[in-house]
C-alpha cells in the first residue's frame, strides 16, 4: 500500500468565519479539542505568524512533546502552524475558514513532512517509538483526531453564538 501524504476533514460550523479563526487562532485551546494534544505554550500569547510554542501530547500510555511554530496567518481564512520534533520536520497542519450558508466551512489540514532521507526515517522511528504510531497508522489516527477536533470547536463556536 502507498503512504497517503495528506488528509483533510470538513464541517460546517454555525458562527461566522472570524469568530472560528479567533478561537481556532488560539492555540492555546487546542487541548480541550484534540484527543492528542493535551496542552499547548506558546512563548508569547497570542500566536502571530512566526510565532513558536510546545505542544504535550498523549495517547494512551504514550506521551511525546512537540515544538511548532506558525508558519501562516490570514485572519478568517487560513491558519497553517509546522510541527517538529527534536529538530525533525514531523507535519503540518493547519486550518481554512470558509463562509458557507450563515457558517463557516472548517476544514481541517495535515501533511506530513517525513518525506526523505535518513531524517524521514529518524523521525518515522521517533513516531513508533514515542507516540505508539508507525506511518501506516497514522493516517488513521489523524483521520479520526480530525473528525472529533472539528466536531469540539463546532460546538465550542455554536455555545459562543
Amino acid at each position: 500500500m502507498d503512504r497517503q501524504w495528506s488528509l483533510e476533514e470538513s464541517t460546517v460550523v454555525d458562527a461566522p468565519p472570524a469568530a472560528v479563526y479567533r478561537l481556532v487562532s488560539d492555540l492555546r485551546n487546542m487541548g480541550r479539542w484534540s484527543p492528542e494534544c493535551r496542552s499547548v505554550w506558546v512563548l508569547r500569547p497570542p500566536a502571530r505568524a512566526g510565532s513558536r510554542f510546545i505542544g504535550f501530547n498523549r495517547r494512551g500510555p504514550f506521551l511525546w512533546p512537540t515544538q511548532g511554530r506558525v508558519t501562516r496567518m490570514s485572519p478568517d481564512s487560513e491558519f497553517v502552524f509546522d510541527i517538529s520534533v527534536f529538530g525533525l520536520p514531523i507535519a503540518r497542519w493547519g486550518y481554512r475558514f470558509e463562509p458557507e450558508g450563515s457558517g463557516t466551512r472548517l476544514t481541517e489540514f495535515w501533511e506530513d513532512l517525513r518525506t526523505d532521507g535518513y531524517r524521514a526515517k529518524a523521525a518515522d522511528l521517533l513516531g513508533t517509538v514515542f507516540a505508539g504510531t508507525n506511518p501506516e497508522r497514522r493516517i488513521a489516527l489523524n483521520r479520526a483526531g480530525m473528525r472529533t477536533t472539528l466536531e469540539r470547536i463546532a460546538r465550542t463556536a455554536t455555545a459562543g453564538t
